[in-house]
């Protein structure tokens, strides 16, 4: 075993983006949407609900992400006790918690465009379905009620930076595709249909985008800047039902892609081994046991080794890294070799 220092030219780093579908089985999109009776029913279900990529009986079943509603006066949900606090309630609290979560400030409320909005759906991906970040322009929604559907996207290709909430990026939600809208701005007459939060793996939808409708007669048109008439209710100390609204919704327009993204930061390490490099192997195979002589005078003038690994160590002679090559590498004094090892963080 030999051992050679490296130069600062033999060290390189390179960032790469990886990208991937959110979703098990690497589903390109969501197309059936499960829930669990139990959690919808137990104390968590007043808060949100778990949705899943398969039925109970599956053994590909996944959690995907969660639903949840907020309303910040309460409203849609019973009041923990509406004698001694009325108003507040679980709608309250998911306002209130993805309030100061997302834009950083517990005394600001979810501005879409131009449209304040007091009732908001929570579409939070589940941690194991994504890597670092939600990948912009990926989003593509297709909710559903009735006759009526609408396909949503954020609008990264619209503009050229997003905007920040002290630290969080976030794009507007739009009526379009692929990151795009359809037409003009792609608002409804309620402002944006909400805000696409990547580096949190959050989607918050603009309730009151959703319950509008175009006001019209008949019409069952898609993508005409109006909502799908979602109902929701916002009656106070009420049990609305809103997470199953759009649920329903979700499983209507039975369309949910989304990616992930995730920048991998390679060293890249050159290990050069010249012609006068490495040519004595110390396998004691090759060695006399007795004498301590080279057993084949052929390899005295022409040694024949074969690399097999490469290791990394400090200063401290510790070893770092090890870099198996895929076969052997044989070297001799006629023979220069240059091995790449990448280490990927």
């Amino acid at each position: 075993m030999g051992f050679k220092r490296l130069d600062p030219d033999d060290f390189v780093v390179s960032a790469q983006s990886i990208t991937s579908t959110c979703w098990s089985g690497n589903a390109t999109a969501l197309t059936t949407f499960f829930t669990q009776s139990n959690q919808v029913a137990s104390i968590s279900g007043k808060y949100y609900t778990n949705v899943f990529n398969a039925d109970s009986g599956s053994a590909d079943r996944a959690s995907q992400f969660q639903i949840a509603y907020g309303n910040s006066t309460g409203g849609g949900a019973l009041a923990y006790n509406n004698t001694a606090a009325p108003g507040v309630s679980p709608a309250s609290t998911i306002y209130g918690q993805y309030r100061t979560l997302m834009l950083e400030d517990e005394n600001s409320d979810f501005i879409f465009g131009n449209f304040t909005g007091s009732s908001i759906y929570v579409l939070s991906v589940e941690r194991a379905r994504y890597k670092e970040s939600l990948l912009p322009g990926s989003l593509n929604l297709t909710v559903g009620k009735g006759s009526r559907t609408i396909s949503l996207t954020d609008n990264s290709k619209d503009v050229t930076l997003p905007t920040f909430y002290g630290t969080q990026r976030a794009y507007e939600i739009v009526s379009g595709s692929d990151g795009a809208a359809y037409a003009g701005n792609g608002y409804s007459v309620s402002g944006s249909y909400g805000l696409f939060f990547p580096d949190t793996s959050t989607i918050i939808l603009n309730g009151a985008a959703l319950d509008g409708n175009s006001g019209t007669s008949g019409l069952t048109g898609t993508n005409d800047g109006f909502g799908i008439n979602l109902g929701t209710n916002t009656t106070a100390n009420t049990n609305g039902q809103n997470n199953q609204k759009l649920f329903n919704a979700l499983v209507s327009g039975s369309n949910f892609g989304l990616n992930s993204e995730e920048t991998i930061t390679s060293d890249f390490v050159f290990v050069r081994a010249r012609n006068s490099e490495f040519n004595y192997s110390e396998n004691p195979s090759y060695i006399s046991g007795s004498t301590g002589e080279v057993i084949y005078n052929y390899f005295i003038n022409n040694p024949q080794t074969y690399m097999t690994t490469v290791g990394l160590y400090n200063d401290s002679n510790d070893l770092l890294a090890v870099a198996k090559l895929s076969k052997p590498l044989n070297k001799d004094f006629t023979k220069e070799a240059l091995i790449r090892v990448k280490l990927d963080f």
